[in-house]
């Protein structure tokens, strides 16, 4: 087993570039990650892609339910090739709120899916690849035309690695049986991990008989700042996003996990009655750390 520090941006896409070549610069650091939020990953990739040179760059995460597997393979596709290979595609499914009525398309059967969405992935970048005839028929999916005007060129190396975000077991389980990699949810917990991630993840590839290689990626929300103000802040703002996790019934497992079902109770009411600010309060810090210390340098 290897450890390796990852870093992930949230700014602007015009900012990546310089924040690229830093990270690149100090050899520090294995891979940057960018997070499909108020900005399109791919937009910040190919900025990623093209002022660096050997930086491991990826999504964390692409939202896979907002987009037909055609939608995605595109993107992913061109910008493992203008990185020369260095693309990891992590994908999630999102909950279903957001897939019905931001972006209207379709939630059913989520883990049964994803891993057809994985295959279908798979199925085009190989047709690309090899100049086979795309022949994908799913329950979910069906990817049958491809003609020669819209087929882009092989690679010349191996496509993406596909990794895959989930809480729940059995999205955790389609992760071990398709993916080459998971990627937690940053509401984690060590024992949450050992105790249900890498049981559901190691059944999924049992239950498949996969033997490729397979990276665990965590996710840690990490509170810095240069000055008092911007470490004070930095703590309120991470005080809120775990109160906003926690009011999602999606990531709820993790609460029950260790007896705090009733945070997600609570959490889910002020989101209901529009209190939202309510959610960076001191109790979801102190319950929530479950007894960790936070330590300042300077």
């Amino acid at each position: 087993m290897s450890v390796e520090l990852d870093l992930t941006y949230h700014g602007d896409p015009a900012g990546i570039p310089d924040v690229a070549r830093a990270i690149e610069e100090s050899g520090a650091v294995g891979a940057l990650y960018v997070p499909e939020g108020a900005h399109d990953p791919f937009v910040y990739l190919t900025l990623a892609a093209t002022h660096t040179q050997m930086l491991r760059i990826g999504t964390s995460i692409a939202l896979a339910f907002a987009r037909s597997p055609m939608a995605m393979a595109y993107p992913a596709y061109d910008v493992h090739r203008l990185s020369g290979g260095r693309l990891v595609l992590g994908i999630g499914s999102q909950i279903k709120p957001h897939i019905e009525r931001r972006y209207s398309m379709p939630w059913s059967r989520p883990a049964a899916r994803m891993r057809e969405y994985i295959r279908a992935l798979r199925a085009i970048w190989d047709a690309w690849q090899t100049g086979d005839a795309l022949d994908f028929r799913g329950d979910f999916y069906t990817h049958t035309l491809m003609p020669p005007l819209f087929r882009p060129a092989p690679l010349g190396f191996p496509s993406p690695e596909v990794w895959l975000a989930g809480v729940g077991p059995h999205m955790v389980a389609a992760a071990g049986a398709e993916a080459d990699g998971f990627i937690c949810h940053p509401l984690l917990s060590r024992s949450y991990l050992a105790d249900e991630l890498h049981p559901a993840l190691n059944a999924g590839r049992a239950s498949a008989g996969a033997t490729r290689p397979f990276t665990v990626a965590a996710m840690a929300m990490v509170v810095t700042g240069r000055t008092e103000r911007d470490y004070e802040a930095a703590i309120a703002g991470t005080k809120q996003q775990i109160g906003f996790y926690a009011s999602t019934p999606a990531y709820q497992p993790i609460l029950d996990h260790h007896g705090w079902g009733d945070l997600h109770t609570e959490a889910h009411r002020l989101t209901k009655e529009g209190q939202w600010s309510e959610l960076g309060s001191a109790r979801w810090a102190m319950r929530c750390a479950g007894g960790s210390t936070a330590s300042r340098t300077g």
